[in-house]
């Protein structure tokens, strides 16, 4: 039998502990799509439903993360993958404390959201792909990067410079240039509870 070198996670208390304290389930939502598009618009919409209904939550979004944890990495092709890879495992974190995670992030790429999900479970992991086109993106150009991408001023910016891969399969996709923010929010709600009977009662 293998020695095991971290026995203080024999000691530590369990998720179920953790759960059991709140009352809920841990899950992490991964809300996908351009710059722009609404991700963090309806991430907090969902936050303040399930905080009335008394569901514990976290929002992890570019602005909470790139100013702390990830404030060291630029935008490099590694860096980007490791922005990702630290996002995951701070989720997974969150979610096995009983958390109902938020994630609001472009990962424009296929590899990079499998990633993510590998490091925080499947069975916990739900991509909410946020389908909003580019040309209503751009038009709502919230951050001013479009403008700036259009210029020339920021260097493979999704959807001017580079690519986005749209998820092959997310358990949920949402166009809010067609949904109300009510209606996404409601949606996402709905996602969850679907997926954990338990969570929402």
């Amino acid at each position: 039998m293998a020695e095991n070198i971290y026995p203080i996670y024999d000691r530590m208390m369990t998720r179920q502990d953790k759960e059991a304290l709140l009352r809920q389930h841990g899950m992490l939502v991964w809300f996908t799509g351009l710059s722009g598009s609404g991700k963090s618009t309806v991430a907090m919409g969902v936050e303040r439903e399930l905080h009335s209904r008394g569901i514990l939550c976290r929002i992890l979004d570019g602005d909470n993360i790139r100013a702390g944890i990830n404030n060291n990495l630029g935008f490099s092709a590694d860096d980007r993958r490791e922005n990702i890879r630290r996002i995951a495992e701070v989720g997974r974190l969150f979610v096995q404390t009983g958390i109902v995670t938020l994630a609001c992030f472009v990962s424009p790429t296929e590899e990079l959201r499998q990633m993510a999900a590998e490091i925080v479970g499947r069975e916990d992991f739900l991509e909410v792909y946020v389908s909003t086109p580019l040309e209503e993106c751009e038009r709502r150009d919230v951050k001013g990067l479009y403008a700036r991408a259009r210029r020339g001023e920021v260097k493979d910016f999704t959807g001017v410079s580079a690519p986005f891969e749209a998820p092959r399969e997310p358990a949920l996709s949402i166009d809010t240039s067609r949904l109300s923010l009510e209606e996404s929010v409601r949606a996402v709600v709905e996602l969850i509870t679907n997926h954990n009977k338990e969570i929402l009662k």
